[in-house]
This record gives C-alpha cells, sequence and structure tokens, in this order.
C-alpha cells in the first residue's frame, strides 16, 4: 500500500492536534465585502490598489476561480450560510428569507455555537437594502448570532450630496457616487471595522466566529476624498471588447435592469463612476487592513482562521456596457475568496483550482471541529489549503431568474477548467459556450458551432442535481429579481 499524499497528513496533523486539545478551537474572523468584483490582483484592472488584501492573500490562500451559486445579495448569502444550493433553498430574489422554506436548517455561524463558540455580526454578512437598510437588522437571521451591531455612518446622511447621473434610478442600483469629506471612521464601514476590532478585544478569551459585513463597493460608490486620490481620471479606461461582442449573445443573458449599454451614459461618465468603485474599493480595503492590523497587536492571529468574500462578481463595463451583477458570465459568476488557516502549508500561494461558494461551510466546520450539518452541498477545501497545486476535479454551478416579462425565466451556468457554458430556460431561450483556454473574456460564443457539440451535451448534463433549467412557479417575487 503506497503511502498517504502529504496533503493528507498534514491536514490530519492539524485536526488531531486541535482534537487532542493541545490548543483552543480556532476562531473564525469572517469578513464580506458587496459587491466585490474581481479585481483583486487581476491584471485587468492594474490600477486598483489593495494593498491589506494582498497582504492576506501572501499569508493566505486565495481561490482564483471561486464561484457563487447565484450574482444577486440575498440567494447567495442564504447560499453560504447555508452551504445549500439555491434551488434547495428556494430563494432566488431580495425578499424570501430561507427560513420560509427550510425553517430548521443550521446556519455556519448557528453550529459555531452549538459547538460552545460565540458567535456575532457586525454590518452586513445576510442581506440588505443598501443604503436604505443600513443601521438595520436587515434581513437577518436571529438563530445564527448572540450579538448583532449595526453601525450608521455619515455615508447614510450624506446621501443628499450623491451625484446619480440616471436621477430616475435609486442610487441603489445606480451608477452613483460621492468623495465623502470626514476621515474613514465616521462612514459606516469604518464604523463596522471599529466595533469588530472592540469585539475581537472583548471575545478574545473565548472561541469566537465574527462575522464582519462591509457595504462597500456596493452603489452609491462612497468613500472619502483621499481614496478617489488614487485614481486620477485621466488614468482610468474602461473595458474593452470587439464592436461585435453582443451579437452572438442571447438577449436574455443580459440583465432584466440594465436593458441599456452602460444605462445610456456617455464614457467620461463611466469612467468618473469607475473611478469611484475603484476609490470603494480601497476604502473597504484599508478597513480588512484595520482588522488584520487588531489580529497582530491582541495575539490572535496564529489561533484565528481568516476568511475574506464577496456574495458576487461585479461587472464594470465589459461586453460593450454590462455593470453590477444578475450576470452569468465570468465577471458577476466568478468572485473574490481569500482563507488564511494557520499552520497549512498552502499559505501564500494562489490555488486556481475551481472551487464554489457552497465550499465555504464544509471547510471551516472542518477547520474548526465542528458537527456540519448533513446534506451540504459542497466540500471542505482543507486539501487545498495544504497544497493549493494539488489536483481537483470538479465544476461550479451559478444560476439566476429572469422576471421574463411575466413568464419567468431560469438560467444556469456551468463552468469547468476549460469551459462555461450557459442555457436559458434550458437551452429554450438561448445557449452560450466558451472556451477559456483561448477566449478568457467569453467574447466568441461556439454555442452553434456543430463541432461543440459533443462538449454542450456533457456539460449540460453536469446539472443535474446542481442547478434546474426550469424556473419555479412560485415562491419569489418578480419585482424584487
Amino acid at each position: 500500500m503506497s503511502a498517504p499524499p502529504l496533503h493528507t497528513l498534514l491536514v490530519a496533523a492539524v485536526f488531531a492536534f486541535i482534537a487532542r486539545g493541545a490548543e483552543p478551537r480556532p476562531n473564525i474572523l469572517f469578513i464580506a465585502a458587496d459587491d466585490l468584483g474581481n479585481v483583486i490582483g487581476n491584471p485587468d484592472y492594474p490600477l486598483v490598489r489593495t494593498p491589506h488584501l494582498d497582504r492576506l492573500a501572501r499569508t493566505g490562500v486565495h481561490f482564483t476561480r471561486a464561484y457563487n451559486q447565484i450574482p444577486l445579495c440575498n440567494p447567495s448569502r442564504a447560499s453560504v450560510m447555508t452551504g445549500l444550493r439555491p434551488d434547495t433553498l428556494g430563494v432566488y430574489d431580495l425578499a424570501r428569507h430561507f427560513r420560509e422554506t427550510t425553517p430548521d436548517v443550521v446556519t455556519l455561524p448557528q453550529a459555531f455555537r452549538r459547538a460552545g463558540g460565540w458567535a456575532g455580526r457586525v454590518g452586513k454578512i445576510y442581506h440588505y437594502d443598501v443604503p436604505a437598510g443600513i443601521g438595520t437588522n436587515g434581513h437577518d437571521d436571529p438563530p445564527s448570532w448572540d450579538l448583532v451591531v449595526n453601525p450608521k455612518g455619515r455615508d447614510v446622511a450624506d446621501e443628499k450630496l450623491i451625484t446619480n447621473p440616471t436621477p430616475t434610478r435609486p442610487i441603489s442600483a445606480a451608477l452613483s457616487w460621492l468623495a465623502a469629506d470626514g476621515d474613514d471612521t465616521e462612514q459606516t464601514d469604518g464604523m463596522i471595522a471599529t466595533a469588530a476590532i472592540r469585539l475581537l478585544g472583548e471575545k478574545r478569551d473565548r472561541p469566537f466566529f465574527l462575522g464582519v459585513g462591509f457595504f462597500r463597493p456596493h452603489t452609491p460608490f462612497v468613500a472619502p476624498k483621499s481614496y478617489f486620490d488614487f485614481y486620477p481620471l485621466e488614468k482610468i479606461q474602461l473595458p474593452r471588447a470587439p464592436a461585435d461582442d453582443r451579437a452572438d449573445i442571447p438577449a436574455i443573458a443580459f440583465a432584466h435592469n440594465n436593458p441599456t449599454p452602460h444605462y445610456g451614459l456617455d464614457e467620461l461618465t463611466c469612467r468618473r463612476a469607475l473611478q469611484a468603485y475603484y476609490a470603494s474599493v480601497s476604502f473597504l480595503d484599508a478597513q480588512v487592513g484595520r482588522l488584520l492590523d487588531a489580529l497582530d497587536t491582541l495575539g490572535l492571529a496564529e489561533n484565528t482562521i481568516v476568511v475574506f468574500w464577496s456574495d458576487h462578481g461585479y461587472h464594470l463595463g465589459e461586453h460593450l456596457g454590462v455593470w453590477q451583477k444578475r450576470m452569468l458570465f465570468e465577471e458577476s459568476a466568478r468572485a473574490p475568496l481569500l482563507i488564511r488557516a494557520p499552520r497549512f502549508a498552502g499559505n501564500g500561494q494562489p490555488c486556481a483550482a475551481i472551487v464554489e461558494f457552497t465550499d465555504i461551510y464544509p471547510t471551516l466546520a472542518e477547520l474548526a471541529g465542528l458537527t456540519a450539518p448533513p446534506g451540504l452541498a459542497g466540500r471542505s477545501l482543507a486539501p487545498l489549503l495544504a497544497d493549493p497545486q494539488r489536483t481537483w476535479a470538479g465544476a461550479a454551478f451559478t444560476q439566476i431568474l429572469r422576471p421574463g416579462g411575466g413568464t419567468p425565466v431560469m438560467g444556469r451556468s456551468v463552468r469547468t477548467d476549460r469551459w462555461r457554458y450557459t442555457e436559458w430556460a434550458g437551452g429554450a431561450a438561448g445557449e452560450e459556450l466558451y472556451d477559456h483556454t483561448t477566449d478568457p473574456h467569453e467574447f466568441t460564443n461556439l454555442a452553434a458551432d456543430p463541432v461543440h457539440t459533443a462538449v454542450r451535451v456533457e456539460l449540460r448534463a453536469r446539472f443535474e442535481g446542481r442547478a434546474r433549467g426550469d424556473a419555479p412557479a412560485t415562491g419569489f417575487n418578480p419585482a424584487r429579481l
């Protein structure tokens, strides 16, 4: 019999160390961003400054191909926190709470509490309307927490100062922005970091799960003026695409709330919006840096698992004017995921394996020695934390529901190492196939090419049990999709 792989031995040794009581159950610092696109270390966005997230990537594992299950805030966050796919939860819109359909589900922080730990939340972990819900409990889940804190900063009071070039759209859904007066600690996200740092100090003597949910860079793109200074407007460029990029893409692939490229805005206005988005990202990054510094100062870094994620990806003008989310292209389906688990050999290495956000729950359950509930959709990423370059077979599944003008349409997409295949209404409303070895920006739709028929058939078969192709008859609010 051959010896077990090195990564298997390492993972087993770490868990045995915890099980023997050699040290306490690890803490979990669970940091969420809102609408953060794939800009961390991405050569397509060379201007973006994220020194603190880069620091986390250098000391943890950056999963560069991690995929959310539905690129919309409420259902994505519900999926992450329960470890279940949207079809299992029956949550596809911004209104429905997962407890309505799965009342007895055990969330990730709830599992941590059941194991004797403390769990608290500061800011946005479950869904909030932004900015209207800032300072409230939002779409929260009380069984998940021992304590919740809902800061409300000057960004809410300053909403009258926000620039909205599309005044018929609410600032929550527009390319709106503000270069704010004051310093970081006056903004909601700065207050969130301050409150989280206080709790880190207060709870250091008991295993904790601390969810820290930042609101930026969600629209409106608000950050102190100093962060705008990082990005001179003359250096900002919109993404480029072939002039016929949209010609071979089904119309339904584009979000129903963004029917006009660039919202009908001129290039200069879009560049200003992109400048503001970048500034919001750097502001968010600075708050993450404050949390990482606090772990070091408080002596918690060596026994705290740090997870950083965004609820989904984000479009910044790709495909000739696509912005925000609700799409099944790579930019929306892929999202940031960084994990730093103490003593794992993979720390400091990027990981290009295809992973899913449903993998977060079983990973943290294993790392923290929790009893995971049965039926979780994902698998633990612990082997990849030990060896980020190991073979990792699998695929990622992302879906989105469209109102469809009264007849709802489900879109579902599968991403493998080479391919992305997407179909709408089971293929009746359109198909897409992109070869990422030659077309990483998904400019050329190969779905109609008979050469790739076998590929489409094989990829379609992978949806079984993971993402439905037909829209549910009930259980969602079309106005909130």
